[in-house]
């Protein structure tokens, strides 16, 4: 027996139903999909996980079909990006991470972090593009970390994009803001590619939101981005010897025509495990960062760590524009040659070319290892005015046209093992 409601019956209603939804789909990966076709509220209060995913799923079935987000807010549980993902941001459109730390699940496979916002695995074909923003709500992450007790292990944050064992990955003309750790980092990764982007977290009470983290991840560019944020605006690593992360390099990445703000410099390091090579950095301007080029690591957390290129770089307000240190867990003035095992940090051929930086704390501190000093460091064309000059020890430097204008004490300073020019200073 068919009831009739208002003269249709419970069959037709399901069927039409079941029809107009297998239409609209079509219809709908055919010319991109919209959140709100699968049901998106868009309205910063209802969670839109489940018609986000549809959404993503059902368009990534195609290649080249985007998920578009028009205007609106869209609240959401983590997200899990398939191959050939393709998320569009209408300028008024913000993806926003729910701020239920139980949507969050720590991840199996890597204890330290929970599943992030919008996460990646196996994956190829990725594209995330603007001009909406990504907010990763991250206010009751960081006031969980910096009001945890002293001794407390800490308590692991999603990160906001989180791409791992992947390649080919486009981000592109969004604003990425507030994220509750790392904003964007790729683990084991390849082909990343990062243009026209602005990251933006609070410089202070935001702790640990690097900008954007590489591990383990090569072909990489960076450019005409601009990052203001908590933690390390770069920080280019390849694992951690503790966490038992695979001693795989960061290799062939170019930064280029980029602005950083708030934040701990362009870094590399310090978990080096398995090394990094071939980083080209040019045309950067930064301004009142903590630091400004970064190479840092120490013993039991480095490798090969060389073939570095900065050049045409301009630093305003940086505390300290360069900093190259083998001890970034410390040091000690009496320290003395230890062996050398597969985790020493080596580093080597770093050429800084056309740097010019005013306003100062420190000008520079370069401090290799007695068992590993710095090899091939050269300095041409810099410029650097400072409160304090330079230190420099265990390292063998080449410099052309450098000038240090020290507001007190010497110009540069020098302990042991320093060859400059291939003499003895």
């Amino acid at each position: 027996m068919i009831v009739k409601l208002h003269g249709l019956s419970r069959y037709a209603l399901f069927a039409s139903g079941f029809l107009f939804l297998i239409g609209a789909t079509i219809a709908c990966v055919a010319q991109g999909c919209n959140p709100r076709a699968f049901g998106a509220k868009a309205d910063g209060v209802a969670k839109d996980t489940s018609a986000i995913q549809a959404a993503i799923n059902a368009c990534a079935a195609r290649p080249d079909a985007p998920v578009h987000f028009t205007a609106g807010t869209y609240l959401s549980a983590p997200l899990t990006l398939p191959s050939n993902a393709y998320l569009i941001l209408d300028k008024g459109a913000k993806l926003l991470g729910s701020a239920d730390m139980a949507d969050y699940p720590i991840r199996k496979d890597a204890p330290w972090r929970r599943v992030s916002l919008l996460h990646a695995d196996h994956a190829a074909n990725i594209r995330i593009t603007g001009p909406g923003t990504i907010d990763g709500n991250g206010q009751i992450w960081w006031n969980a970390q910096l009001h945890r007790q002293k001794d407390a292990p800490e308590n692991p944050r999603p990160l906001l994009i989180d791409i791992t064992n992947s390649h080919d990955i486009l981000i592109e003309g969004v604003t990425i803001q507030n994220s509750p750790q790392y904003n964007i980092t790729t683990f084991l990764s390849s082909g990343l590619t990062v243009r026209n982007v602005t990251i933006r977290n609070p410089g202070r009470g935001a702790p640990n939101t690097d900008g954007i983290d590489p591990f383990s991840t090569s072909h990489v560019l960076i450019e005409h981005t601009t990052i203001d944020t908590g933690d390390d605006n770069v920080a280019i690593k390849s694992g951690l010897v503790e966490r038992g992360d695979p001693d795989v390099p960061s290799t062939d990445i170019t930064i280029r025509d980029c602005t950083f703000l708030n934040g701990h410099g362009l870094s590399i390091g310090s978990e080096t495990a398995g090394g990094v090579r071939n980083v080209t950095v040019e045309r950067l301007s930064f301004r009142a960062t903590r630091q400004g080029i970064r190479i840092k690591s120490a013993r039991g957390r480095g490798n090969d760590l060389g073939n570095f290129i900065y050049r045409d770089i301009t630093m305003d307000g940086v505390e300290t524009p360069i900093q190259i240190t083998a001890y970034y867990t410390g040091h000690s003035n009496d320290d003395t040659a230890q062996p050398i095992t597969e985790h020493t940090p080596r580093f080597h051929d770093i050429d800084i070319e056309n740097l010019t930086a005013t306003g100062a704390k420190q000008a520079a501190l370069i401090m290799g290892l007695p068992e590993s000093p710095i090899e091939n460091l050269t300095l041409k064309n810099v410029h650097i005015t400072a409160a304090k000059g330079m230190l420099i020890q265990q390292a063998h430097v080449t410099e052309s046209n450098v000038t240090v204008a020290a507001a007190s004490g010497p110009a540069t300073q020098y302990g042991p093992g320093v060859l400059i020019n291939g003499k003895k200073p």
